[in-house]
This record gives C-alpha cells, structure tokens and sequence, in this order.
C-alpha cells in the first residue's frame, strides 16, 4: 500500500449501521506538511509537486479555539437544510483540527432520519479532497480489487444493518493536521398529526467556534405557520429567528461560542439533541394540491373537516418473557392511555399472547366507559413470561374480525384494524417468518389493515415492517426507553382517525406514465397521501380531473390545477429552491415502493426482476441502496474506498452482498441489542486504534480463556490470556456495592497439545446478594437457585425464568442471557464440540456490556475494568511477524512490551469466530490487571474476592 497509512475511518448508518473503512499509508506531500505547522496549522500556502491543490479561504485563523483535554478543536459545524415542496436537501460539515502532539482519532458523528437517502459524502484531509460516486456493487468491488492489487491506497468501508440511523466517521488524524467532512442526504417530509416536522440531529460533540443551523422553506402551496419547538432546551431560549413570507420561510439558529457552554466557565457544549421545525402549507377546500415542474408531476392529497369513521381495532399484545421489564410497564400505561382515546362508535378487543394466546373478550365489543374500564383492569393484571407466537396470535385476531364480517356485525361504514405490539421473534409455534407473512396475508384478505410497534433494538423490524406493508398498514420502531409510553401513543394517534375508506386516483393514461404513491390504504387525519409520476406536458389538459376519493358516506373530486407556468416562474426566482425537486420526489417515492414490493414479491423471478429497477433507479439518481455501493476516491482515482453493505445475517436481504461472516449459522436471533456484532476483517485494521466490535461494546471472556477487555473512552481492545490449572475458580467480577459476583471454574482439555494443556470455563456462577438469587450455567445445565428454591433448564430448551426481577432467557443449544432490571445484562455462549475429539472438550464463554452499572466498589479480572485506565501505546516497532508489531504500553504505573494480536469473538460464529484485533498483554495480564492473577482466585463458585 502506498497511501494514507494512519488514516482509519468508521462509518455507522443506523443503530446500528456500521462502516469500517481504512486507508493505508500517507503520502509524502501530506507527510510533509506535518512539520510546516502554523498556530496549530500545517502551512497550506502552496502545493507540494503541484499534485494536490489545497483551499485555505474557509479557515483562517483558529487560534482561539477551544480544545478539550485531547487537543481537538472544532473550527466549524454547520447544517443547511433546504425543503422544497416536502423534499428536504439537507448538508451537515464540520471542520476540526488536531492540535495535539500526537496521532489520535477525530470523529464526526450524525443522526440521518431513518426514511432518508445518504446521496454524497466528501473528506477533505489538508486540501485532498475524496468525494463519493454510486456503483452497482460488484463493479464497485471489482474496482476496488484492482486498485488494491495495484499496490494503490485502498480501503473498504461495511455496513451491517438496514436502518440509516446513525453516520459516524472517525479518522485517525497526525499532529496539527485538519480536516473536513460533509454529508449531504435528502428525504421527503412527511405530514403527521396536521404538521410537517423537519427533524436534524445537532450533536457537534464540543464547542465549536461558528455554529449555524440555516432551514430553508420554499413551498409553492402558501405557508400557513412556521414554529420551532425549544427542542434543544431553555438554554437556548430566544436564539432562533423565523422569517416567514407568504410562501417562503427562514429559519436561523446561530449561538455564539458563549452562548454554546453548559455554564460561563464550562468547556463543554449544551448544544446536544434534535432541531425541530414544524410547519403546514395553505390548502385548498378540495385538500389536494398538484405541482407541475421539469416533467413530473407531485400531488398532495389531506382533505380536511371530514369527520373520522368508526373502527374496529384488535389491539394485540407481547406478554413474553422478553418484555418484562420496563418494556411491559410501559406499554401497559400507553395502553391505558390508547383505550380512553376510543370513540362511543368504536369497537375492540385486546390479545395477549406468549406462548398462548389469550383473548379479553372472544368478539368485538363496543367502546363503552364500561368496557374500557374493564379492559384496563385485564391489562393491569397482565405478568410478561414464556415464549413468543406470534403466528397464532395474528391469525386469531383476523379470525374474530372475519367473523365479526360475516356475522354482519360491523357496520359497512366502518374501518377495521390490527395493531400488534411485540419486541421480538417467534420463538414458539411457526417460526418460518415467510410462512407467518404468507398465513397472514392469505387470512387478511386484503379486508383490513394491519399495523405493528416493534419495541426495543433486537426486534426483528424488517419483518414487522414487511408484514404491515403486505396488509395494507405500516410499522415503527419503538425504542426501549423511558420515552416508550410517549412513543406509542403518537403512533396510535396517527392511525386512529380513518377518514377516507377508499382512494382511487384516475390519471389519464394519455398524459401520465410511472406513477407511484406512498399512503396506506385508508386515509388518517392529520396525515397526507403523496403521488408522483412523469408528465406528458403536451396533455396538460387531461389532469383538470383526475382523482377521486371515496368515504362512507361522501365522494371527493379533486379539479385543482396550478398554473404550470406561475410555479415555473415562482421556482426559477427563488436561488434557494431546488430546481429538481419534482423528479427526486418521484424517485424517492418510486424506489421506496419497489423496496416494499421486493419485501412481499411472491415469488423469486419476480424478486429478481424488482431488484434490476431498484439497481437501475439507484444508479440513475445517485442514491445508496442495498443494491449499490459508494466509491470515495481522490481526484487522481489513485486512492479508492469502497461503502458497501453486507449481508445481514438474520435475514439475508440482499443476494450478492459482501458478508462478514458469510458461512456463519443463523444463531443471531434472541440475542440482545448490546450483543449484535459489526466486526472488521483483520486486513483492513489501522495500526493505531480498534474500533470495537459490535455497537455496544463489550468485554468477553471465552476459549481458553482469552480475556478481551474494551476500553471505550480511548477505543482500544486489551487481551490477554490465562491458564490456570483445570478446577480453579476465577473472579471476573466481585462488587459489593452492588453486591453481585460473577466466577468462572476451568475445566482442562483431555490432553495436551504441544506441551500446554489448555483451559476453558466449564461452569461460571452469578450471586445477586441483594436477592438472594444464584445461578450456576455448565455446559449441560442452566440453573437458578432462591435457597431451598430452585428450577433447571438445559441447553435443548428455549424459554425463560422470571424470579423477584430477574430475567433468565435461554436459546436453545446458542446462548443465556441473564437481565436484572435495567441496570445490567449477561451473556453466556455454549460452544459444543464433537463427543470424540481427542483434545477438545465443550466450554462456556461470557460477554458483558460496559453500560452494566457497577459501584466504584468493582473488581475482579473484569469489574476492575468499570472504571476506565489511562492507557497509553507508543513506539510501535516492526515484531518477529509483520502482521504483529510491538509497541510499548504504560498504565497504572507499569511500563511493559505488548504485541498486535488476533482473539475471537464467538457470538455469531461460534464455530469459526470473528477475528478481533487488540494489543496483547504478556504473562497473563501482569501489568495491566491488578496484582497476579492467582489473586484472582476464590474458594466457591459464589465468592466474593479480596482486593489484591
């Protein structure tokens, strides 16, 4: 590799969306640099063998600016938005410098709105810009492969998810250099709850000396209001300013430096949540708008002042084991609240199911204050426990509202309605996802709509999402919070007022081609149905009369036309307005659609040939999909990067992607949010840092036993090993403060091998004290002790034990995971090997997440690790291997030599494993743990450990 070797970049869409990208050595010109350093700035006044042209006009001087302790300053952070008719055009730069001594990583981390499409990004590293081109993925790693192969700079970039959450990039930067990145996205504005909200997340992460958020609002429909919530706290009360015209709107928000600070004297930023601006547009008696421009056509279609139809709604609930909790609290108080919105017209029933399923009442009733009151009470009483069926539960609430139909029990004016509530997979009765799709549709019938709230991280969304699409209805996630109530019941208000039961649109076939829409089947107030499609503008003529829409009880014509000319004048005038917001609706729209109709092909030719158009739009309109991949490269393309998306492996979503662990089994599910791995192939690792492996890191315990202790403040990985003598207890976490323990007993392996008989956890034991509550894990058994109390499991079950707040939930022959409240989590994996092996014998390894909430009090061969080390690696020098240098590690006082080594992370392979890059500690940890490690060795299974 000949370019860019300290340059490491991570990038995170989602959640859990997570890209790695690495880009090896750094070329002479930018090496030269580094010594030329000016107020902090390498000199950029001329260029070094006139290869790279570098821009200074945007920086200037910075000399004032404010550094935390690692010396990064934060020159600018600006967001420009712009919405023209509904479509946002959103752009968020930063610009930072390292003024530290010392290489170190810079990090730019953003929010993108989950329905938005990522269309360019650009890294600007002292003056050599990479900007980004789209490509069908394997031409894309075709030209990948050939530049790395060339010996030319590469790097590859992964993600691991299909939620566009989150865009976080962090690069390992050398002293005093700078650099630039910027993101650009667009997504369509969508009417909720009678209001556009335009949400941007600002999360510049320090204080940034010219902070600016500039929205744009051009809408040729007429403004009605504009309003920005204090979204972002009273600190920032009166900062923002609104200018707001008839059809033309300016939002400003641009605190000082000053105004920026926690306190007067804090060096910390307050500037950390959403910017919201909300607004609506004027609307026509009719409620629909059509704008003609540049070839298409966009049509707004929310008539107002109709009064809602009644409903029949089945509210069907997840009572299994995994929503115990704060989850079930939750939904029990948002259900509460739901049940006293419903009108005297409306009729319902509730279900709850975990591995049974359970009706409160067998047929619809009326919404009677009786009957609400009633149904509150059965949803009081409701304890969450066992597993998930969700197969039955869904079809037995479209049996009763068949039934219902049949037996002549709704009214023909009414809508009807499912809306599931869940926060995980099948674990009991039809397990297939296809089959319960496929039953549920064939059982819906097309007759109602089926809407679904995932909660939590681990749900499996994309399912939830494909079978309220199939059944005319949609999905949101629900995140597992303190916010969860609020959550839902937003989400209810949006879909418990149908107005309209159908909605036909009759564009004539003469004057219009490629139409899409994005709605559901019925109509809700406060929301908006959005078509779009090319036009024939030689046939204007035709579109005076296009749509009608059909309610219970009264038909709707739409005869608005706007003067095509007056909108291309409007649009002309106005610099702000995007000149092509018409066709990039119709494409946002359009392949929003086909992904929805990809979801629920039936067949696989068809499938096949609904991807092609899904390539083809991608492709012709610069946007990422799962189907395309971002090539990011210099100006002389002699430096390429790849942004690509591998295969998820809980769904296998996109044939031909570039997976991480492609032969791994589908051993994902069950296994929790904090455990879900995004880990990197060894050969494209940086030298200096590891970024950790999953979105939640870890430490983990697991093989013979290899010890991989992640530390998130400096972001590196520390293993080491040990090898005690089989039958030893091991402390891994000892706290009394909260009073919880956490052993492990070696069992040896049959024989020796190359001399060394190696060691592995055959049984690790959990003391909650403040409980009273044991639980002993081996490799053939699960079990939980309360005194003279006790139940067992094995490792063949799948299901769950609930006792005084603590959560055991086994997955067969795969994990346990071990929840006590919301302050900590456990995981324990069983790796089986074959009866006979000479050697190996089955063994058990743990991963523990760093947010467990631990006293200061903590220690033990992990717990000592709840408060984070200063950690310092340096002159790193070439090892016995190349691909394992050496480099000096100082900590707690101790100088000693450490290697650049290889462990395994077991939870999605736990045959294979996935490789993990971290420095390896000599000599069992000496130096890096507390005292020896025979000082870490008990006499029980439940003892708590001395400090050494």
């Amino acid at each position: 590799m000949k370019y860019l070797s300290s340059f490491l970049v991570l990038f995170l869409i989602c959640g859990v969306r997570g890209f790695d990208l690495v880009i090896d050595d750094i070329p002479d010109e930018v090496k030269n640099l580094i010594d030329l350093e000016i107020d902090g700035f390498p000199s950029s006044s001329k260029a070094r063998n006139g290869r790279y042209q570098r821009s200074t006009s945007d920086w200037g001087y910075v000399g004032d600016l404010v550094e935390d302790d690692d010396k990064i300053g934060l020159y600018s952070y600006k967001v420009q938005s712009t919405i023209t008719s509904r479509l946002a055009n959103t752009m968020i730069q930063a610009k930072m410098v390292n003024n530290a001594k010392r290489p170190q990583p810079i990090v730019f981390d953003v929010q993108v709105p989950k329905g938005a499409f990522i269309d360019n990004f650009t890294m600007d590293i002292n003056g050599i810009t990479f900007t980004s081109h789209i490509r069908e993925k394997s031409e894309a790693r075709k030209m990948y492969a050939q530049a790395k192969a060339k010996g030319k700079a590469a790097g590859i970039v992964r993600s691991n998810a299909l939620d566009m959450e989150n865009f976080q990039t962090e690069v390992n930067v050398p002293p005093g250099m700078r650099i630039q990145f910027q993101l650009h996205y667009h997504e369509m504005i969508r009417r909720k709850l009678s209001s556009y909200e335009h949400v941007i997340s600002v999360k510049p992460g320090r204080l940034a000396k010219h902070m600016e958020v500039d929205v744009r609002i051009i809408e040729p429909q007429g403004l009605r209001y504009v309003h920005v919530p204090n979204s972002l706290g009273d600190h920032f009360d009166g900062i923002t300013t609104i200018s707001k015209g008839e059809k033309k709107a300016h939002v400003s928000f641009k605190p000082t430096m000053a105004q920026q600070r926690k306190c007067p004297k804090c060096s910390s930023t307050a500037v950390d949540g959403n910017f919201v601006v909300q607004y609506d547009v004027n609307r026509e008696t009719t409620g629909g708008e059509l704008e003609i421009f540049n070839g298409y056509f966009i049509h707004f279609f929310a008539p107002e002042n109709l009064d809602p139809l009644p409903k029949n709604i089945l509210f069907v609930i997840d009572v299994s084991g995994s929503m115990w909790g704060l989850k079930m609290k939750q939904t029990i108080e948002a259900m509460k609240a739901i049940l006293s919105e419903l009108r005297a017209a409306d009729q319902f029933s509730l279900i709850d199911f975990n591995h049974n399923v359970r009706c409160w009442r067998d047929n619809l009733v009326s919404a009677t204050p009786s009957q609400v009151e009633d149904a509150k009470k059965y949803i009081q009483t409701i304890h969450p426990n066992g597993g998930t069926n969700i197969n039955e539960a869904l079809l037995r609430a479209t049996f009763i509202l068949n039934e219902a139909k049949s037996l002549g029990m709704l009214d023909p004016n009414s809508v009807s309605m499912i809306v599931l509530v869940s926060d995980g997979d099948p674990t009991v009765g039809e397990l297939k996802l296809t089959t319960i799709q496929k039953n549920v549709k064939q059982s819906i019938k097309d007759e109602f709509s089926l809407f679904c709230l995932g909660i939590g991280f681990d749900v499996d969304y994309d399912f939830l999402q494909r079978i309220a699409t199939d059944n005319r209805g949609m999905a949101q996630r629900i995140f597992g919070n303190q916010e969860t109530s609020l959550q839902m019941k937003n989400f209810y208000n949006q879909v418990s007022t149908p107005l309209l039961k159908k909605i036909q649109f009759n564009y004539p076939q003469e004057s219009v081609s490629d139409v899409t829409q994005s709605s559901f089947h019925n109509y809700f107030g406060g929301s908006e149905i959005v078509v779009a499609g090319k036009v024939d503008t030689e046939n204007l003529q035709h579109l005076e009369s296009i749509v009608t829409a059909t309610a219970a009880n009264a038909e709707l014509v739409m005869e608005t036309l706007r003067d095509v000319e007056e909108l291309d004048g409007f649009m002309k005038k106005d610099k702000y307005a995007d000149p092509d917001f018409t066709r990039k609706l119709w494409a946002y729209l359009t392949v929003n659609q086909m992904m929805a109709e990809r979801n629920a092909a039936p067949t696989a030719a068809l499938k096949r040939n609904i991807t092609k158009s899904i390539l083809q739009m991608s492709l012709d309109h610069h946007i990422v999909t799962p189907f395309t991949a971002m090539l990011i490269e210099n100006a002389e393309k002699d430096e390429i990067m790849l942004a690509d998306q591998p295969k998820d492996p809980r769904k296998g979503c996109c044939p031909g992607t570039l997976g991480l662990t492609p032969n791994a089994p589908n051993n994902n599910r069950g296994i929790p949010g904090w455990a879900n791995v995004t880990a990197v192939p060894v050969s494209f690792m940086p030298e200096h840092r590891s970024p950790p492996v999953s979105s939640l890191s870890i430490n983990r315990v697991d093989n013979d036993p290899h010890f991989i202790i992640h530390l998130p403040k400096s972001q590196r990985n520390i293993c080491f090993n040990i090898n005690a003598e089989p039958g030893k207890i091991l402390n891994l976490i000892s706290d009394p403060g909260t009073g919880v323990v956490v052993n492990g007993q070696l069992v040896g392996a049959k024989k020796a091998k190359n001399k060394k008989l190696n060691t592995y956890f055959g049984k690790i034991g959990f003391y909650f004290k403040k409980k009273g509550l044991k639980v002993e894990i081996t490799t053939e058994t699960i079990t939980l002790k309360d005194g003279s109390y006790a139940i067992t499991l094995t490792w063949a079950d799948t299901g769950h034990i609930i006792r005084k707040q603590l959560l055991i939930s086994v997955k067969k022959e795969s994990n346990v995971t071990i929840t006590v409240g919301e302050e900590m989590s456990f995981m324990v994996l069983l790796h089986r090997v074959w009866k006979k092996h000479p050697v190996n014998v089955d063994f058990l390894g743990i991963y523990i997440p760093p947010e467990n909430q631990f006293s200061p009090a903590a220690h033990g061969l992990i717990g000592q690790f709840a408060s984070e080390p200063e950690v310092s690696i340096h002159h790193q020098t070439p090892g016995q291997a190349p691909e394992k240098p050496q480099a000096i590690m100082e900590v707690k006082g101790n100088k000693f030599t450490v290697t650049r080594g290889v462990q395994k992370d077991y939870r999605t392979d736990r045959v294979l494993g996935t490789d993990v890059l971290c420095w390896f500690v000599h000599n069992s940890g000496k130096g890096f743990i507390d005292g020896h490690y025979r000082d870490y060795l008990v006499p029980h299974l439940y003892s708590f450990m001395k400090k050494p």
